[in-house]
């Protein structure tokens, strides 16, 4: 079955409150944010990273993102992020920008991996599971075992989570478990007026449920 929904990277809830990226799917000034740059400018190294002596781990972190979204050398970018994960663990903006840089290479499986980092960390972060369920759908084929039970912890944690239940719904149409499929698309489409392209697309696949078994 095709994927509904382009992968989105989703922000945890401390990044949108903020005036932080949200992720692929929208930022605060309403476009998404850059992705470290492709490649680097020949002959141009980077330049350091400084920082003053004084300076909280959290204060560090936020100084290497901020250098590595402006770096041509995506190798170097990505080192600093993954760095700034180490010295604030709990600062979403670097996992956001990793996320969309091996989104945009579809590197999927180091998607996974950022955001299982994020829940050592944020064990009870909902769009982290969310983003791992993304992730795992985007694999050709979908890796639907090993993204359901993300979609479930995440609306363990959020049960106000229509993604997460129409995405649930999706997995059993395509198993072929239609009671449950249609147990979570009904759910799925349940707040419209919040949610009217993910109810849209519930009923889409209803239609497409009740249509096949006639």
């Amino acid at each position: 079955m095709a994927t509904l929904l382009a992968l989105a990277i989703i922000a945890p809830r401390a990044a949108r409150a903020g005036n932080s990226p949200t992720g692929l799917a929208e930022s605060a000034s309403g476009a998404p944010p850059s992705a470290p740059a492709a490649a680097a400018t020949a002959g141009t190294p980077p330049a350091p990273v400084t920082t003053a002596p004084d300076e909280s781990n959290a204060d560090k972190a936020r100084a290497l993102v901020a250098a590595a979204i402006n770096m041509t050398d995506s190798d170097q970018a990505v080192k600093l992020l993954w760095q700034a994960t180490d010295l604030d663990p709990n600062y979403d903006n670097a996992y956001i920008y990793l996320a969309l840089f091996y989104n945009s290479r579809s590197n999927f499986g180091k998607v996974v991996e950022v955001y299982q980092k994020l829940l050592k960390f944020q064990p009870r972060e909902a769009s982290a599971y969310l983003n791992i369920g993304e992730a795992y759908m985007s694999f050709s084929p979908p890796r639907m075992d090993d993204a359901l039970p993300n979609y479930q912890k995440a609306l363990q944690i959020d049960p106000t989570s229509s993604f997460a239940e129409l995405r649930i719904g999706q997995i059993y149409a395509a198993q072929g478990n239609r009671d449950a499929a249609l147990r979570y698309l009904k759910l799925a489409r349940g707040d419209r007026a919040k949610n009217p392209d993910i109810a849209s697309q519930a009923d889409r696949l209803i239609h497409d449920m009740m249509g096949s078994s006639s």
